[in-house]
């Protein structure tokens, strides 16, 4: 009998749809590696995200299960934050244990790991945005004895929710790349104690990155290099048993910090880090794939490429001084949402729309594009339908199979996918309409407090085959569309699921409008919905 197919899972942080050449021909970011996988497999061209920022997206993935029914209603998982993943929820590595599968992580978990400690912000991660004014000055960077020995008590507990509590036999990365610790995580514990204050030049202006306990020499540069070696360590010891496996490969680039290294700064021709990251990721992931050839595994491993949201519209903002994110690519010719509107953390396309390619030899044809609409979250019904075996009625919520659409037979059975933003503005799209419920982006890129001071439309409508950049908003000529897709979102919501099955509860109440981060806007046309 033939052995299930290997899985692997290489998910990047923070790469737009349009940073993919395979995507977007006009780009002048170039990713031979991906355009490999797509050569030979398939491009799904109307992949999605379940929300435009990093943690939410990342239990999507492993829950099968839309973000928003978790307890995280907005933003992401804080820095040393609890576990997000339920205990007792099935996750894709859990339920493929059950099916005689390895399941091993190796990168960025950022679902909360569990710190067995009360986290005194003062030791462990003083920051303005964390209730940490700076009054020591420079006392407060330094590892005194106080805070050594604290760091020694934290960190010589086990994490108690970590990826090997969610269904991973094996796990080795760090929680985030940018925030502390600023050490390797291998399954529970910290690998070495961090003694250390990581030296603010390392830093530098990187976005949302955080001062913190650090190893001895600890720099962003080794990160890339230490997942493709681990990733081959583990393919070459895999290869070698009777089990089949499922390697989860979450990426910590090209997301900040952008640490590139050195063979690879510059070689984008763009002068932005974050194009050279994009192409150092790229040669990552040939070397995943080169893994699979050398130890014999790749014609029966079913490969994904995804991304976890669109790219952040602050990357390279540093290059003109000016925080001017246009003048680094866009001025050069290079569109990393490509034709879609917004970036990272919107409702928008361009928040969420990202590169998502597919390879499975003698199952995918060589080639080929699907222009159905997927989401990160149906991992878990496709690896239930790749096993022959059904998901529990609380498990897989909003997940849809893709097997069919690997196979190249008949439709998807997803027709609708609910958007999420990283202000937890929601919007859903049905086939060729979206309806966004906010004035603005729901993120980063147009402020909907401000967009609503400004007069603009608390709802949005778009036809994405006539309109795929989002520009012309018809709301006020179909509203009856605009009631169908709200009473559409409505019963998802209520039902707790998207999918045929029994009825299941949201973690927490959930609220569409968030009317409260928008203080002052006219409501009144909402009266009619």
């Amino acid at each position: 009998m033939k052995k299930q197919p290997n899985i692997v899972y290489f998910l990047v942080d923070d790469m737009g749809y349009g940073d993919a050449s395979c995507l977007n021909p006009d780009g002048k970011i170039k990713t031979p590696n991906i355009d490999r996988l797509a050569r030979e497999g398939m491009i799904f061209a109307d992949a999605h995200s379940s929300s435009a920022v990093c943690s939410p997206s990342r239990y999507s993935i492993l829950t099968g299960r839309y973000n928003w029914r978790s307890t995280l209603q907005k933003g992401i998982v804080e820095v040393y934050g609890d576990p997000l993943i339920a205990g007792d929820r099935l996750t894709v590595p859990g339920f493929l244990k059950q099916h005689g599968y390895h399941t091993a992580c190796i990168g960025k978990w950022h679902l909360g790991m569990g710190w067995d400690f009360e986290i005194d912000k003062d030791i462990f991660c003083p920051h303005p945005s964390y209730g940490a004014p700076d009054t020591e000055g420079e006392s407060r960077r330094q590892a005194t004895p106080v805070k050594r020995a604290a760091w020694r008590q934290a960190f010589s507990k086990p994490t108690t929710g970590g990826p090997t509590t969610r269904g991973f036999d094996y796990y080795f990365g760090v929680d985030i790349p940018n925030w502390p610790p600023y050490c390797f995580i291998e399954n529970d514990r910290t690998v070495g104690t961090p003694s250390e204050w990581l030296p603010d030049r390392l830093l530098g202006d990187n976005q949302a990155s955080i001062a913190g306990p650090a190893m001895p020499y600890w720099h962003f540069e080794q990160l890339l290099p230490t997942w493709a070696w681990k990733a081959d360590a583990y393919i070459k010891e895999r290869a070698e048993a009777d089990e089949p496996f499922f390697l989860y490969l979450p990426m910590t680039s090209p997301h900040t910090p952008l640490s590139v290294n050195k063979q690879f700064i510059g070689k984008s021709g763009l002068n932005n880090l974050y194009a050279d990251l994009v192409i150092e990721t790229d040669d990552v992931f040939g070397r995943v794939l080169d893994s699979l050839e050398k130890h014999g595994v790749a014609d029966n491993t079913l490969v994904v490429f995804a991304s976890d949201n669109g790219c952040a519209h602050y990357i390279g903002a540093h290059e003109d001084g000016r925080g001017n994110f246009e003048f680094a690519m866009e001025r050069q010719g290079h569109f990393p949402s490509a034709r879609y509107r917004g970036y990272k953390s919107d409702a928008w396309d361009g928040g969420h729309r990202i590169p998502f390619v597919a390879r499975w030899p003698n199952v995918i044809k060589p080639g080929g594009t699907c222009n159905q609409i997927v989401c990160l979250s149906d991992l878990m019904a496709t690896c239930a339908d790749i096993v022959g075996d059904t998901l529990p009625p609380s498990a897989g919520e909003d997940s849809v199979s893709m097997l069919a659409l690997f196979h190249g037979a008949g439709i998807s059975g997803r027709s609708t996918i609910v958007h999420h933003s990283i202000d937890g503005k929601f919007a859903i799209r049905d086939g060729r309409w979206k309806l966004v419920l906010c004035p603005g982006s729901g993120g980063w890129t147009l402020n909907d407090a401000e967009a609503a001071k400004a007069g603009l439309p608390l709802l949005q409508l778009y036809d994405m085959e006539s309109d795929p950049g989002e520009k012309n908003n018809l709301q006020s000529e179909h509203k009856d569309k605009v009631k169908e897709l709200l009473s559409m979102l409505k019963r998802q919501i209520a039902d707790g699921r998207s999918t045929p099955g029994l009825r299941q509860q949201n973690d927490v109440p959930v609220d569409i409008w968030k009317l409260d981060s928008m203080p002052g806007a006219d409501t009144t046309a909402l009266d009619d919905y």
